[in-house]
């Protein structure tokens, strides 16, 4: 039985999905592609009408996954508290692909990185026009901080067997980034 292009593309989408979350739960070599297909109802086969190998996948569920832009809709105050909440802690296969997948990544093809690299420009350029610092350079800088500090303090509050000190992780975090440039510690300067 022929499937219609309509029905191709939707199998494209929830196999785009699937294995997005699928690889942020377990990670890229905990997952195959047989498990994906088998969460989905597909035959192993329709894979192939879709990609050509699983690193192929890979790629195309990055770019799909960093294309998302759950926070988008929100402020800026409002995204900083929901990433750096438990709640997104907690969900690793529907949380942020950036922290769920950059250490993984690392190890994969080029196109996957590239792939991790266009989603994380979009988003400093994002939040680049949300802070209220005066000039270009300084909301830049304080975008690609900021966005450093939240995808560390979730793979840090992830990892941590210490409930007390993987919500301080996230609370210290976002009083760090709320403080502003103007708050924080003076340079550090080596030793006299």
């Amino acid at each position: 039985m022929k499937v219609s292009r309509e029905q191709m593309a939707e199998n494209r989408r929830r196999i785009l999905e699937a294995a997005s979350r699928l690889f942020r739960e377990k990670g890229f070599e905990a997952v195959g592609v047989a498990e994906i297909m088998k969460a989905l109802g597909l035959t192993h086969g329709g894979f192939y009408g879709h990609f050509s190998s699983k690193d192929d996948l890979i790629v195309q569920a990055l770019a799909h996954a960093v294309g998302e832009r759950n926070g988008a809709t929100l402020s800026l105050p409002a995204y900083l508290e929901e990433y750096l909440s438990p709640r997104h802690r907690d969900n690793r296969a529907g949380g942020c692909p950036i922290s769920g997948l950059a250490a993984d990544t690392l190890r994969q093809a080029p196109e996957a990185r590239a792939a991790v690299t266009d989603g994380v420009r979009v988003q400093l350029d994002w939040m680049s026009e949300k802070f209220p610092e005066a000039t270009e350079a300084d909301r830049r800088r304080r975008a690609i901080g900021s966005w450093s500090a939240m995808v560390g303090a979730t793979i840090l509050a992830r990892v941590m067997v210490d409930p007390v000190l993987s919500e301080e992780i996230l609370t210290e975090t976002l009083a760090w980034i709320n403080d502003g440039p103007g708050q924080q510690a003076p340079a550090l300067s080596e030793p006299q």
